[in-house]
């Protein structure tokens, strides 16, 4: 056979790598451009190669006879958009797809994000960071009325500066039977992941442990992997058994199980991010997690995904073809129909490009210097937030700084009087955490910090709610790969940031994944493949099916 069979042909093949020894019907064989598309993308259905009329046809199924058949040239199976990623983790979380729809704080994940996509098989963190406890109670108790037997799960964020949010969110988790969090944030255990953990703890009737509470921890540190790889610490367990939050049998369970069932290797995210490009971190933190498996000899091996920069079918194929048991999305989900973010956010955010991301500083670890990765398309968040954080680096109290230093900030950021957001941060933490009150009250720095986390707080706030006139002030998270996301629908009716549902893109995502593996299992089988079948594009929405 030649290396060419014709110039118009699609599909062309140098030489045959594998000898199937298998046949097809000539009858079924189809060539045509339409038909050759078709073919591959009905992803259910394997596919079949063969020569006819000195070109390559495709046929879906095979002969039992040699009469009017056609030798088998190249093969790819089907797979199915279900198919992809860990068995383990669809059993374990009650889900048919290895997808998770990571947490965005502020409700942005909100509960019609996480109905959403439960009902259609697909698990979904509750974007509880940021909230009070009353309405992370309010907005559990509406995804268990329509989830009643699940998937979902809840964000419990490490909260340095705020340890009484971090503990009234296990309270409530505990309380209300939440049975899997998704831990974000961490710089290490506290006794309050702990607790959440160890108290779903139990002994089954064969002696085995089963865990009632599940944890997927989100890392982007291997020294941060490690502690939710390994059992939980003595030192925790003490505190806790002393305090009467677990019983004997439970501390003794928890050192015989990894802190967390699922591990997120978190990337270049949009949020809290050391941006790690995720083709370095990925096989790094699997490699971590095979280290300690070989330690602890876990009867249940924990399961490592991949989240932060998937935002398109090669993206997400290539964290399944890495090891990831799952890929998670968050930057993409917000700017769908059901994300809790204003429509204004919404547009934006269907325009932003690879490049329209920065660095700013986070309003839950201000004072640590940490940074989390927003817009600055249309957003004067990040500039004028860095320009806070310049000011605390540099002066030991609101007061130290200079007069026209202050009246910049006061006219331009807070668009209003220092002392009068000094009330108005006074009155909050009064109703939401009083220590933080007598802590900054012999403390100008501290001051100065709750100071400057109003707005940073208010600034995610005003985007979700779409706070007019505070446009320039949206603080919107997000990672590079939104502006991916963006480029790949660019031509589609996915374009629309209002016709962006987070099952059908998710499904758009998980098929596009699906179909370029049958076109890379026969490219591997020395097959040529045109240019104009080698991507996915969503044609139609999978919801109008």
């Amino acid at each position: 056979m030649t290396e060419q069979i014709n110039k118009t042909a699609l599909i062309k093949m140098s030489k045959p790598s594998i000898d199937w020894n298998w046949q097809v019907e000539a009858s079924t064989l189809k060539n045509d451009p339409n038909n050759l598309k078709k073919a591959l993308l009905a992803i259910d259905k394997p596919v079949y190669l063969a020569e006819l009329n000195d070109a390559i046809a495709v046929s879906h199924q095979t002969s039992n006879t040699s009469i009017g058949a056609a030798q088998v040239l190249a093969f790819a199976q089907a797979v199915n958009a279900e198919d992809l990623g860990s068995d383990e983790f669809k059993k374990a979380h009650g889900v048919k797809y290895a997808y998770h729809g990571g947490a965005m704080a502020n409700g942005i994940a909100s509960v019609e994000l996480v109905i959403a996509l439960g009902q259609a098989g697909f698990l979904c963190s509750f974007g509880a960071a940021g909230l009070i406890p009353d309405v992370i109670e309010d907005s559990i108790k509406r995804i268990q009325a329509a989830l009643p037997n699940g998937p979902f799960a809840v964000n419990l964020i490490h909260a340095p500066s705020e340890e009484a949010l971090e503990s009234g969110a296990v309270e409530r988790f505990l309380k209300l039977g939440v049975d899997t969090v998704e831990a974000s944030a961490y710089l290490g255990l506290t006794e309050h992941i702990v607790h959440y953990r160890v108290a779903g703890l139990s002994q089954n009737p064969d002696g085995g442990v089963h865990i009632g509470n599940k944890v997927i921890a989100k890392i982007s540190r291997t020294e941060v992997a490690e502690k939710f790889m390994s059992p939980a610490p003595q030192k925790l367990l003490d505190k806790l058994l002393a305090a009467g939050k677990i019983t004997p049998l439970q501390a003794e369970l928890a050192l015989t199980v990894p802190m967390a069932d699922d591990i997120t290797a978190e990337a270049d995210s949009g949020g809290h991010t050391d941006n790690r490009p995720f083709l370095t971190l990925l096989p790094t933190i699997i490699q971590q997690r095979d280290q300690i498996q070989a330690k602890y000899n876990y009867k249940t091996p924990l399961r490592v995904g991949a989240g932060g920069g998937i935002g398109t079918p090669e993206s997400t194929l290539a964290a399944y073809n890495m090891g990831a048991a799952y890929v998670v999305l968050g930057s993409v989900n917000q700017a769908c129909v059901e994300a809790g973010a204003s429509e204004h956010t919404r547009k934006l955010l269907a325009n932003v490009e690879m490049a329209d991301v920065t660095m700013a500083p986070a309003a839950d670890m201000f004072e640590m210097g940490v940074k989390l990765q927003v817009v600055k398309r249309g957003s004067m968040f990040a500039m004028r937030a860095n320009k806070l954080y310049e000011l605390y680096s540099n002066y030991p109290s609101i007061e130290a700084i200079p007069a026209v230093e202050r009246e910049k900030v006061e006219k331009q950021i807070f668009r209003q009087n220092l002392d009068q957001v000094w009330d108005t941060t006074k009155a909050f933490f009064h109703e939401r955490d009083p220590e933080m009150l007598a802590r900054a009250k012999h403390d100008p720095k501290r001051k100065m910090a709750l100071i400057f986390r109003w707005y940073l707080g208010l600034s995610s706030r005003w985007s979700n709610i779409g706070e007019t006139g505070r446009e320039m002030d949206y603080q919107i998270w997000a990672g590079p790969s939104l502006g991916a996301f963006n480029s790949w629908v660019k031509e589609t009716y996915l374009a629309d940031y209002q016709e962006r549902y987070a099952v059908d893109v998710a499904l758009h995502l998980l098929t596009g994944a699906a179909y370029l593996a049958r076109i890379n299992q026969l490219k591997l089988q020395g097959v040529s493949i045109h240019s104009s079948l080698l991507n996915y594009q969503p044609a139609e929405s999978f919801l109008s099916v």
